[in-house]
């Protein structure tokens, strides 16, 4: 007797358990290779990247200053970068390439100097910490920069905001994130 009463709480633990798993493998469905749907492929010439931008009307480039090693470089691409709603945002609005930190590949810089990924990051960018996404406008010139990972999903289109609505130039990212976290408390 105890067997069969035992019998409706072990199905409905192994059903929870199968819901559970559907619902992440249901997500996990949602979310999409950043390398194939927010980068864009590049040969390395970036001058020739910021023309196809101006052509395409995009707003800015954005450059994503990565390395390998870097715990949140990965958080970034595992749980900002491969979400959709922020992909078809990016992509609608900037051309947008990776670049490793630590690359010695050659490429063309936005003014058409040769130089490494490596010495146009640490050189020409001053990056020294990473991850770092760094907007140019669509002469080459940096127009916002944020170093380090963001709180999430929401905090990265806000970013893309800043840029698009050009609050840049009234204001810091800081102050900007600020408001939109005071509108999205209802402060």
């Amino acid at each position: 007797m105890p067997v069969i009463g035992s019998l409706p709480r072990v199905l409905l633990g192994t059903g929870l358990c199968l819901l559970t798993l559907l619902w992440s493998l249901s997500l996990r469905a949602l979310e999409k290779d950043p390398y194939e749907h927010f980068f864009q492929f590049t040969f390395g010439d970036f001058q020739e990247e910021l023309d196809t931008a101006r052509g395409a009307g995009k707003k800015a480039v954005l450059i994503f200053f990565e390395m390998d090693e870097c715990p949140f470089c990965h958080r970034m691409k595992d749980t900002v970068l491969n979400q959709p709603e922020v992909q078809d945002y990016y992509r609608e609005h900037f051309a947008a390439f990776a670049v490793d930190v630590e690359g010695a590949i050659e490429i063309t810089d936005f003014q058409g100097n040769v130089t490494t990924q490596r010495e146009w990051a640490f050189q020409d960018n001053r990056v020294r910490a990473t991850p770092v996404f760094q907007f140019f406008d669509l002469n080459g010139r940096p127009i916002a920069r944020l170093t380090g990972p963001t709180a999430g999903t929401e905090e990265f289109l806000w970013f893309g905001e800043y840029v698009v609505e050009g609050q840049y130039r009234e204001q810091p990212f800081s102050r900007y994130r600020r408001e939109r976290q005071e509108q999205a408390r209802g402060l």
